[in-house]
């Protein structure tokens, strides 16, 4: 079985999922490559792709006719599941499991570093100013979470320890363990007022596109943060610039973007109210290692003759 492992990340990152399968599974023809003109060289030749959806992107499924499997090293399967060129037997399985932590804690460096403003800090730091100033507390804030998966359940119990109130907002109005209050999508709106702290976690799909948009952002409180940890299509980014232009919130701290690498024509570049961090919730050092374990398992499996058994596998 060939599989094509596409990753643009750096090393040793990149060969990492390959240094671990290798010596365990000769039994497959491994090639990782860095770039998309090298998987579209060797893409008709896959049986297996490991990749990440908003890289590969849809029209990628138009050279893989020998593809059976597409092992998706994110936690969304969007730019795969959504490609009109993917095979309809084509399995595809996604990472899960393994996000919690590194989000969770992605999604306290940019609360406490709008709590403490830490930009501030760092430009007296470069300016050799000593000026001292009060910064606000996490503690006694509410937080809203938009997006109650398992990522959510992970993060919602770390918030209460900051003795912070959480807010779930999800598909339907149902009690949650850990949180203390969950509304639905629908009413988003009546949600926004009571939050200090709005982190995106839902995954882009067809009904989650600009969800985050003009009429969202009007009913955030103007001291109010947004942290996007989710997918840059969830936001509506023109929508946000002109909401922080007008004030209509204190900042943005923005994980995910519509277009990954940020154009340096953006204008979020140059916010002040802005903090960029170039996709790195869920990205850790021992990332590939456990990935790579999830696919080893779902990999038993595919051999067995039981993919049904595969792990999270997704519904096509």
């Amino acid at each position: 079985m060939n599989v094509l492992i596409f990753l643009t990340h750096p090393e040793p990152t990149r060969s990492g999922y390959e240094k671990y399968l290798k010596p365990r599974h000769p039994e497959l023809k491994i090639t990782t490559v860095s770039t998309r003109d090298e998987a579209l060289k060797l893409a008709p030749e896959a049986d297996i792709l490991m990749a990440f959806g908003p890289q590969v992107k849809k029209d990628f499924f138009q050279h893989t006719p020998k593809l059976k499997w597409v092992f998706s090293l994110g936690t969304g399967t969007d730019g795969i599941t959504d490609s009109a060129f993917l095979g309809k037997d084509v399995i595809v399985t996604a990472v899960r499991g393994i996000h919690g932590e590194p989000i969770s804690e992605m999604a306290f460096l940019h609360m406490l570093a709008f709590a403490r403003d830490f930009r501030r800090i760092e430009r007296q730091r470069v300016e050799k100013r000593w000026d001292r100033f009060p910064g606000t507390l996490l503690f006694g804030k509410t937080v809203g979470i938009l997006g109650v998966g398992a990522i959510a359940e992970g993060l919602a119990p770390r918030c209460k320890a900051f003795g912070m109130r959480v807010i779930g907002i999800s598909r339907t109005d149902r009690p949650i363990p850990g949180f203390d209050k969950i509304y639905s999508r629908a009413d988003i709106v009546q949600a926004m007022p009571e939050l200090d702290h709005f982190v995106m976690l839902v995954p882009l799909e067809d009904d989650t596109r600009n969800f985050v948009n003009d009429r969202v952002l009007s009913a955030m409180k103007p001291t109010a943060f947004l942290t996007n940890l989710a997918r840059g299509g969830v936001l509506d980014e023109d929508a946000l610039v002109r909401a922080l232009n007008a004030k209509k919130l204190a900042g943005a701290a923005l994980d995910a973007l519509a277009t990954e690498p940020l154009p340096a024509t953006s204008p979020l570049w140059t916010m002040p109210n802005v903090i960029i961090t170039p996709h790195l919730g869920g990205y850790y050092d021992n990332y590939p290692r456990d990935a790579a374990m999830q696919f080893e398992k779902s990999w038993e499996f595919y051999k067995a003759g039981k993919p049904e058994l595969m792990l999270n596998r997704e519904k096509r």
